[in-house]
């Protein structure tokens, strides 16, 4: 098997219940490099868009970090959750008031353009070394600093009480939970995000991607056909 250093991009599209740690993991073997890194963390309930770069193209990662990404999701109101998520367990539960389309673009046309978010306790943000979610599994809670984001646009998908459907177009570090829970707690219900899913970080979408199938169970000669170098990266990004 040929063993040359390779370098360039490679578009994943992340299933579901894996981490992101997981993709790359898979990556090394069938790739056989062990210089790969992926740009942003998908939480395992998410799915979609994960940037890997692989070899040099690893000395752009926190450009490719950041910048703004492009979300599809679902929020259920009427429960919030401790990790803000379907996967936490239920904190509240609240009966949820018959919304007009009107009152639920009401409360997201709150939170658009500039404004502080503070991260859940649920996240990879470090406290003192400690990722957070490790502080959380020991039952711990700690105070954490509200984060200046932006949220470009967004978009109303479809509404079935409990369940309201959207997209959104945001800033790097923005967490979509923590969006849904501030929504819910606006309309005075509570909510939890119900899914989520990336289609598309900076000017990269899921077109050129591969599924984690491919990647685990694809040839090594085929995967590295999919990926995209540096100069390809370039023109794309118009550097």
């Amino acid at each position: 098997m040929s063993t040359e250093p390779i370098t360039g991009v490679l578009l994943v599209d992340k299933g579901q219940d894996m981490t992101s740690h997981d993709v790359v993991a898979v990556a090394r073997r069938t790739l056989n490099t062990k210089k790969i890194g992926h740009c942003g963390t998908l939480d395992p309930m998410a799915t979609g868009l994960l940037i890997l770069v692989i070899g040099k193209a690893t000395k752009i990662q926190d450009l490719l970090m950041s910048e703004d990404k492009e979300y599809t999701g679902s929020l259920e109101l009427g429960k919030t959750t401790n990790t803000q998520d379907a996967e936490g367990e239920v904190e509240t539960e609240n009966e949820v008031p018959d919304f007009t389309e009107e009152q639920i673009r009401e409360a997201f046309d709150k939170f658009k353009g500039d404004f502080y978010q503070t991260p859940p306790m649920v996240s990879a943000i470090k406290k003192d070394g400690v990722p957070l979610y490790k502080l959380a599994r020991q039952g711990k809670e700690v105070k954490r600093d509200p984060r200046f984001v932006h949220v470009f646009s967004y978009r109303i998908d479809g509404i079935e009480l409990p369940v309201v459907e959207f997209t959104v177009k945001c800033s790097k570090g923005f967490y979509v939970r923590t969006y849904c829970h501030d929504i819910g707690q606006n309309l005075g219900c509570g909510a939890h995000m119900k899914s989520l899913r990336r289609t598309r970080s900076g000017k990269f979408d899921l077109e050129r991607s591969v599924t984690f199938e491919e990647l685990k169970h694809g040839n090594r000669e085929d995967i590295i056909a999919k990926m995209m170098s540096l100069p390809e990266i370039s023109r794309l990004r118009g550097a």
